[in-house]
């Protein structure tokens, strides 16, 4: 149970971060997502930041940041992570196709979430 806590605590403090910041950056509609774009971003040097520091203090640190406040806050630093730990294992082909596969398919799956739910791509 206090494992679950620490992730949810973490989960809405980064939440609520990345609602903040991503809101101090907010573009025109249809101009580039700047807020986002410093999140993910952010959100990927941070984990790279805390990993190391939660490997030296135990799991529950690696709970509470990693998984609850970075999860809240963006999981694109875990995709970072990942992608980054595949390069990291001499596997870059595997990296770079877990790159180009997860933002291909996850446009792709917004696409078919938007028109299967009839409300059309236009709005």
């Amino acid at each position: 149970m206090k494992q679950i806590l620490l992730i949810a605590a973490g989960g809405g403090l980064g939440a609520v971060a990345r609602w903040w910041l991503a809101g101090c950056f907010t573009a025109a509609r249809g101009a580039f997502p700047l807020g986002i774009f410093i999140v993910n971003v952010s959100g990927c040097f941070l984990f790279g930041l805390l990993h190391g520091m939660c490997q030296a203090r135990g799991e529950e640190w690696k709970l509470a940041l990693l998984t609850g406040l970075l999860g809240g806050y963006t999981t694109f630093s875990t995709f970072g992570w990942d992608t980054f730990d595949l390069i990291r294992q001499d596997r870059v082909i595997l990296a770079a196709t877990n790159a180009v596969l997860s933002v291909v398919a996850g446009v792709l799956a917004v696409w078919a979430g938007v028109a299967l739910s009839g409300r059309g791509t236009s709005e």
